[in-house]
């Protein structure tokens, strides 16, 4: 296959597969941060979200709910990934100002942790994550596209090991009926969150809100499905109460009982 390429396109070739092994090298002693969840946490191949490595989540559907419920997926995991350092800090690009601070505080990303950068277009976004990952000084760097090619994936990546900081990436739906899933991706684990029903209250009001929460791909580990509360001010997800009627679910809920 090398044979029929250009000498320069052999080359970035050659140079994309020695960036792989190294890649995999360091992946063998990555650090990760756990959602606290033992239900989720054990699905995990390394045991929670690797630092060092860029992730992905997309919005089930172009619905203004499912976008809302990946966007908190993403702030609690940032929140978690700044609680781990004393005094973590998020970096968090988009392209369109319809971020709800109260909203992430929610979710357990508090305003003093957060830094905007407002870009006009993805292209802005992914190069203000790039330097952001690199700098090595942030607790996470969240960015918000809707188109990204496989190169620019690999840069993220690539920067998240170098910088030792961690790349979450919403990857927005930009067209109805276009999954911003479907292209190929360097991500250690791509995620889709949609919302469910949340449980019916013995009063009027609104219960805490669910999530049909879809592990899609995972480096070095399976998929898999939780049904999931949304997360607290705490950035803490949590089982529906009768999670433990689940095989799947009945450790984690346990756990959470006792």
């Amino acid at each position: 296959m090398l044979a029929t390429l250009s000498p320069d396109a052999r080359l970035a070739a050659l140079r994309e597969e020695v960036r792989a092994i190294e890649s995999a090298g360091r992946a063998a002693g990555r650090l990760a941060v756990p959602f606290g969840l033992d239900a989720v946490d054990r699905r995990l191949a390394d045991g929670g979200l690797a630092v060092a490595a860029l992730h992905e989540a997309a919005p089930a559907t172009p619905a203004l709910g499912d976008d809302a419920a990946a966007t908190l997926f993403l702030a609690a995991a940032a929140a978690r990934l700044a609680m781990s350092r004393s005094e973590g800090t998020v970096l968090w690009a988009l392209a369109r100002r319809d971020l709800f601070a109260p909203g992430l505080a929610q979710a357990g990303l508090a305003p003093e942790r957060l830094i905007y950068a407002e870009c006009r277009r993805d292209e802005e976004v992914l190069a203000v994550m790039e330097e952001g990952l690199r700098h090595g000084g942030l607790a996470a760097v969240v960015g918000e596209v809707g188109n990204m090619r496989l190169a620019a994936g690999r840069r993220l990546q690539l920067a998240a090991e170098e910088g030792g900081t961690t790349a979450l990436m919403l990857r927005r739906w930009r067209r109805a009926g276009t999954d911003p899933l479907v292209s190929s991706s360097p991500a250690v684990t791509r995620w889709r969150i949609g919302c469910v029903p949340s449980e019916r209250l013995a009063v009027p009001g609104i219960g805490r809100a669910r999530w049909q929460v879809d592990l899609l791909r995972q480096r070095g580990g399976e998929p898999h499905m939780w049904i999931l509360e949304a997360p607290d001010a705490e950035a803490r997800l949590a089982l529906p109460a009768l999670a433990a009627d689940r095989p799947d679910q009945a450790v984690g809920a346990e756990r959470r009982a006792a």
